[in-house]
């Protein structure tokens, strides 16, 4: 029986609701987010500092020994240097930088001289474009003072969060989100498979549930299998061993413009699953933010229903 879906009348309401409870959460919860970030990458961009020598040795060696610490040097240039502007300045392939990015090291299976080469291009793009405004120290012979070491990380660590500001608040809200499924759960009789457990989906048992669990599905024409990340499986108390669960995708947004550009990601992961295990899967969305109603006009063509976090107890008529 459809929750939410089919009530395009309750909508407007739950919308300024939900914008509402987002508002109040982000006032409150946001900057102790980001700031708590902003002190975990100070420290990262610190030893990035000390690993250089305090930016006097940006050498190939040193970055093919210490990969991580190239988004702290693209951020000690003036001006910052996005990944494809470094890869457009220093004419290093795509792949090779997106690799020290991303996977914290060098491509295993290029050629030494070849890599070399590689790094010699970005160590000499990223020298050229180094802030002096920043790094005071290096118009001088002495070492930098603590003072300006912690200046200078904290003014590249806010460079370094800012461009990720939104996935940080957006991982901070999932958790908040997944916290409240777990308690809301929990006063009912409901028990977290432990991590680890290497229990697959369609052999939890009656009343447990799990977070960040991969449900492997496969192609309409059966030519691959895909694992696909959900947020929380739920097996309800009321249910048999070996039926299907309630799959839960949890969703925040602080803006209407990203939610629109996201709405497609959860039909496709509802056409994966249903595809695969038939028309009977229960995918719905756990929301709280700024969704409008050309969003959730989009979802509910889909088939896909929706909880309000100012509503949990709406969880109840999914049979949980």
């Amino acid at each position: 029986m459809p929750v939410n879906l089919d009530k395009p009348h309750l909508w407007k309401a739950d919308i300024l609701q939900s914008v509402d409870m987002y508002n109040s959460w982000f006032m409150k919860f946001a900057p102790d987010a980001f700031r708590e970030t902003r002190l975990r990458v100070t420290d990262s961009v610190t030893e990035a500092l000390k690993i250089t020598h305090y930016l006097r040795d940006i050498e190939p060696e040193t970055l093919r020994r210490h990969p991580e610490i190239l988004p702290s040097l693209r951020m000690s240039t003036c001006p910052p240097i996005a990944v494809d502007r470094l890869i457009g300045l220093s004419g290093v392939s795509p792949g090779f930088v997106k690799c020290m990015e991303q996977d914290k090291r060098i491509p295993l299976r290029m050629a030494f001289d070849h890599a070399n080469a590689q790094l010699e291009k970005i160590a000499i793009t990223i020298r050229r474009m180094i802030d002096p405004d920043i790094f005071v120290w290096l118009q001088r012979k002495q070492n930098p003072t603590e003072v300006e070491i912690y200046r200078a990380a904290t003014i590249v660590a806010d460079r370094l969060c800012s461009a990720v500001a939104n996935p940080i608040i957006r991982n901070a809200q999932e958790k908040r989100q997944l916290a409240a499924i777990k308690s809301w759960l929990e006063m009912r009789g409901y028990t977290q498979l432990a991590e680890g457990a290497q229990v697959k989906f369609n052999q939890m048992q009656p009343g447990t549930f799990s977070f960040r669990m991969n449900v492997p599905t496969t192609h309409e024409d059966g030519s691959k299998s895909v694992n696909i990340p959900v947020d929380a499986v739920i097996m309800p108390l009321s249910r048999v061993a070996g039926q299907l669960p309630v799959f839960i995708e949890a969703k925040s947004a602080g803006d209407f413009t990203n939610t629109n550009k996201r709405r497609k990601e959860e039909a496709a992961k509802m056409h994966q699953l249903r595809s695969t295990y038939g028309a009977d899967v229960q995918f719905n969305l756990f929301l709280c933010g700024y969704f409008d109603s050309g969003y959730l006009g989009y979802e509910a063509a889909e088939g896909i229903d929706w909880v309000w976090e100012h509503r949990i107890d709406d969880l109840e008529k999914f049979g949980l």
